[in-house]
């Protein structure tokens, strides 16, 4: 059987990330840059005021205090926005608004507090004169031009997912479009007679589909869109119309659950045997064993066990990396956790990722088992947060054994 690791570099060795575009800045949260960002400008672009307060030369101010106070001249009011033209002088001030530009001659800023001046209404006109109570030191209350970022420095690296505070910022510094990857499409697909809409009552024999939900949402997780083919059944022809319409959207990946064993109705993999290629491995993972990777007339094509807990964990170790890849994201799995077990866990010497319940206690994150790790208990899966690692070859831990895991 391939392992884990081996199973995922086959895969990506064959993906390739979308096409770059560029696109508004306000369609592009949760993206990842397609090119580095390099500052244009300095920012902040100008020496501004951290406070509202008086602008001041800071030698005004020696020995200024409570009991013997300096009294200044105020000549000017500066609120943000406005372009100061008188310069500071000695034995003179200006009243200036927080963000305001710092007029020239003026190498601090002395905030309300510590002057006789506390008026904040909005009308409220600047005085003539101002005592100061505090003395301050060159630079005091100043934010200076280039203290965030500086002209030529890189801002965000290429792969760098696009957050909301990301995107104030490249919005700071002037840009309305960004070169990100193109969002790619992924078609879902469930197969099997047995196999019905979440509306339609059960009947003898019949089941619910849950994996195209559950596929739906993971894929559309990571940014990416999905073309929901429905459910189709074990018949050749409606197979192939299904897959075709996928084809003919032009999505960038195809993922079906069940049809692909070797079972006399799995016709999905003959298929896509017959209009592509297709890998069948047997994976050295507990659960989902059977993984099926190929191509159906150019596009990649992952099929997937049809139980749901395998179908989910599979998605996990094989597709996400590859949607995340297609995005152009920099880190392509989920990050590893140590955990303490409170409960023995046991397998079979598959590497194993078990259902858990994760909580930290006293700073030491401890988990344990969700119940029953059947591959169609699904209710286990919803109780859990965390996949226990169990490592190839490991049949058996003990209460109390560090184990990794990853946080779903």
């Amino acid at each position: 059987m391939l392992s884990v690791k081996d199973a995922q570099e086959k895969i990506l060795a064959v993906i390739s990330p979308t096409d770059l575009i560029e696109e508004s800045l306000e369609s592009t949260s949760g993206k990842y840059l397609g090119k580095d960002i390099i500052a244009s400008m300095n920012l902040p672009p100008f020496d501004n005021s951290s406070m509202d307060g008086f602008a001041v030369q800071s030698k005004d101010t020696i020995s200024s205090g409570r009991d013997h106070p300096i009294t200044l001249r105020v000549i000017d009011d500066i609120p943000a926005g406005k372009n100061p033209n008188i310069p500071i002088t000695p034995g003179s001030c200006a009243r200036i608004m927080t963000g305001a530009p710092i007029p020239q001659g003026a190498d601090a800023v002395i905030k309300y507090e510590d002057t006789d001046f506390n008026f904040r209404d909005p009308d409220s006109s600047a005085p003539l004169n101002v005592n100061l109570y505090h003395e301050v030191q060159p630079g005091d209350n100043i934010r200076t031009s280039g203290e965030d970022i500086c002209i030529g420095d890189l801002v965000l690296e290429r792969k760098t997912k696009l957050r909301p505070q990301g995107l104030g910022f490249l919005a700071s510094l002037g840009y309305e479009k960004v070169t990100v990857h193109r969002s790619p499409v992924a078609a879902i697909v469930s197969s099997g007679d047995e196999l019905i809409p979440a509306s339609i009552p059960l009947t003898p024999g019949k089941t619910r589909d849950s994996n195209s939900y559950t596929l739906r949402a993971l894929t559309e997780e990571t940014g990416t869109r999905s073309l929901n083919l429905g459910i189709v059944p074990d018949e050749k022809t409606l197979i192939k119309e299904a897959l075709d319409e996928a084809v003919d959207a032009k999505v960038d990946l195809i993922i079906s659950s069940a049809g692909v064993s070797v079972g006399a109705f799995d016709y999905v993999r003959h298929v896509v045997i017959e209009n592509g290629s297709l890998d069948f491995w047997k994976v050295n993972v507990r659960p989902g064993k059977p993984l099926a990777f190929g191509s159906y007339r150019g596009i990649p094509f992952f099929g997937l066990p049809g139980n749901p807990v395998s179908a989910f964990v599979s998605f996990e170790l094989f597709v996400r990396p590859v949607l995340l890849k297609l995005i152009g994201a920099a880190s392509l799995f989920r990050p590893v956790q140590s955990i303490i077990l409170e409960d023995e866990i046991q397998s079979d010497g598959r590497e194993s990722y078990l259902r858990g319940i994760a909580v930290l206690e006293n700073g030491i994150w401890k988990a344990k088992l969700t119940g029953h790790q059947g591959s169609g208990n699904l209710h286990s899966l919803i109780k859990a947060n965390t996949l226990l690692i169990l490592p190839s070859g490991v049949k058996s831990l003990p209460a109390g054994s560090q184990v990794s895991c990853w946080f779903i």
